[in-house]
């Protein structure tokens, strides 16, 4: 897969407070084609003074044995092998960045194509909320977005929401703002994706409203279908 890493190291002195700040060394982002990035994968260091990468996350419904929040991979790599390359080359990226003082860049391979990529989608509603659908993409068997979400706006439309995070900052009528941690990055690569989420939920929902319905009209049949019960002599 063709992809491109950016990395810079966050200084003492810019440190975030909060979960693993204290470990936090940098952040990275992975461009995969140029078509589409994930921004936000943090760069640790452990106790030991190693360093790990550790990608995008979101704060599940799950929780641990203890009741804590699960937290769960916004997105990863789905194969040993491409994990250990990305992760490795990540961390590559920011030693240069460290060495050179600036924010450093490295690709895989050179090429200008758009990524190829599968879509999975799951319809799902919940009571209140304008969610329809859930949905994951794979980027060429090795690389995985999760928690994409197909929504309904006005007038019935659908429109896709990619995964994002809770800023800082605030719109004018006081409301967070959010920002996408994946996200296309070209417009003929966005067109792309999202008509195929789309066209993958319509497909998904129109499989369970057919199954539905034949599982209803069999449950009629077998209605009228059977005897009267019969009326006992007296």
């Amino acid at each position: 897969m063709k992809y491109s890493i950016r990395a810079s190291e966050i200084k003492g002195n810019e440190r975030q407070q909060g979960e693993n700040a204290s470990h936090l060394r940098g952040f990275a982002t992975l461009i995969i084609g140029n078509d589409f990035k994930i921004s936000n994968i943090a760069i640790l260091e452990s106790n030991e003074g190693k360093l790990f990468v550790s990608m995008p996350r979101y704060k599940s419904s799950d929780k641990d044995e203890k009741g804590a929040n699960v937290y769960k991979d916004v997105c990863n790599p789905i194969t040993k092998e491409f994990r250990e390359e990305l992760y490795d080359n990540i961390l590559v990226t920011f030693e240069k960045t460290k060495c050179a003082d600036k924010a450093e860049e490295v690709k895989s391979q050179a090429g200008t194509e758009m990524p190829s990529f599968s879509v999975s989608v799951t319809p799902f509603e919940r009571e209140g909320s304008n969610i329809r659908g859930l949905a994951r993409i794979y980027f060429e068997d090795c690389f995985i977005v999760n928690n994409v979400s197909i929504l309904q706006g006005k007038e019935e439309s659908l429109f896709v929401a990619m995964p994002s995070y809770r800023t800082k900052q605030v719109d004018e009528n006081q409301k967070s703002v959010y920002q996408d941690v994946c996200y296309p990055v070209t417009k003929e690569f966005r067109e792309k994706l999202y008509g195929e989420l789309i066209s993958s939920y319509q497909e998904a929902k129109d499989k369970i409203e057919s199954v539905t319905q034949v599982q209803a009209q069999d449950k009629v049949a077998v209605s009228v279908g059977q005897p009267d019960r019969e009326t006992p002599f007296r």
